[in-house]
Order: C-alpha cells, then structure tokens, then sequence
C-alpha cells in the first residue's frame, strides 16, 4: 500500500521479524487503491510540512514533492478512510476475516485520531516502514497493542490484538502452531509470561521496547508473520 518511489509499483520489504510486514506487502497488491491519499486539494506543498517531513524522515525535498504530487493526481478527495482501508486487507486476504487487525493498524498510524490518513501520516508511515529504525519499528508495535492510547498496555489489550491476529490466520495453520500458542488465549498468556507482569499489571512503552529487544520469542509472539504466503499471493497477482 505504500510505493517506495512513485513511479514504481514496488515497496520496500523488511526483514522477516518486521512487525510492519503485512502493512508494506499488502500495499503492493492495491497502489491504485491506496494511493487515494493526500492532505490538500493544493498543487502547493506547504513550507512548513515540507520542513516538518524533510526533519523527521530521511526523504529529500525532491522526493517528497514527487510523492505530493502522485497523491495529488490520483486522490482528490485528499485521504483515506478507514472503510477503505478495511477494504484493502479484506481484498487480499479475501479467505481470512481481516477487519479488526486492519482497523487496528490503521489506527496506529492515525496519529491525529480525526478517522482518515492525510499526506503527513502516509509518508510517516512509508518512512517507518521502509526506512524506520527498529526502535521506531518497537514504538509502532507498542502503539498498535496501546488500544486505548493510555500510554500502558494490558492483558485485555494484547489479547485483542492477538485475537485479530489470528483472524488472519487459517485454520489449518493454527492446528500446527505449538500446544501453548495456538489459541488467542494461550498466545496472550504466553506473551504476559514473558514480561513476567501479574494480571491486573501494565507494560509501559519502556518495558515493552526492552522486553522484546531482550527475548526474540516476544516478537515472534505478537506479530502476524506469514512470509511465505504473502509472496505466493504477490507471485499469483502479477501472474
């Protein structure tokens, strides 16, 4: 969903422990879908958002007017909704039932909470995903857990996250995961195990960054990785 250079329909793809993989490969399935996106009906990209972009990625200015002006041709309306954005997983992954993880993602990167995606929050997102640092990659992944945006996570809230999680896994795939992960229930049991919390306790951004840059097996946990799959769907697709 997010090209990494607009005249291309390509992206860049991280490494398999992404946490952001399913964003970037879906994108390449639906560029004419998700390139509806924008934040003006202006030719002009504004001085003080050119600046803001150019400090907090590492695009040149050349590069984001590109974009800007890629967005602008194809999306007058200027955003996306979360409609649409819901209908982007629920088209490539047309056997699964994608709707809460995608609508779980797209909040994380609804940084204005306003219910659409503008040109500012795209780019933030195409920098995070392509370019991003894996401690930026770890905040991402905190915010997606932080349901409430409290600035904690709960048990209740990494069991809703992982229940998505497995809505996007057949079932077929979940009888081969191991007897202590193959239930929302057991996975969200075996993550809060890992932080080493108490029921009613709460991970804070800090814990949870260090958690999982400590153990390998947390990130494994609360991800969606399903590698292999997603670049048959990508190979069938441009067949």
């Amino acid at each position: 969903m997010i090209p990494c250079n607009p005249e291309q329909n390509s992206l860049a793809l991280n490494s398999r422990h992404d946490y952001v993989r399913l964003f970037t490969e879906a994108e390449q399935l639906s560029k004419e879908t998700f390139l509806k996106m924008g934040n003006s009906k202006s030719s002009a990209l504004s001085k003080n958002l050119l600046e803001d972009l150019k400090s907090n990625t590492t695009y040149t200015e050349e590069q984001l007017y590109a974009w800007y002006q890629a967005f602008l041709k194809e999306c007058p309306s200027g955003c996306i909704s979360r409609e649409q954005f819901e209908g982007i997983y629920a088209r490539f992954f047309p056997d699964a039932n994608p709707k809460a993880y995608a609508q779980h993602v797209f909040r994380s990167f609804d940084s204005d909470s306003n219910g659409t995606l503008d040109f500012k929050e795209y780019i933030v997102a195409l920098h995070l995903t392509s370019s991003g640092k894996t401690i930026q990659k770890l905040e991402w992944a905190f915010a997606l857990y932080d349901v409430d945006k409290n600035g904690s996570i709960t048990k209740n809230e990494i069991n809703e996250i992982v229940k998505s999680i497995f809505n996007m896994i057949s079932k077929e795939d979940q009888k081969n995961l191991p007897d202590d992960e193959n239930t929302p229930e057991k996975r969200t049991e075996k993550i809060w195990n890992f932080f080493g919390k108490n029921e009613k306790d709460k991970i804070t951004e800090g814990e949870f960054i260090q958690g999982v840059m400590d153990n390998k097996n947390i990130l494994r946990l609360i991800q969606f990785d399903e590698p292999q799959k997603i670049q048959n769907r990508l190979k069938q697709k441009k067949q």
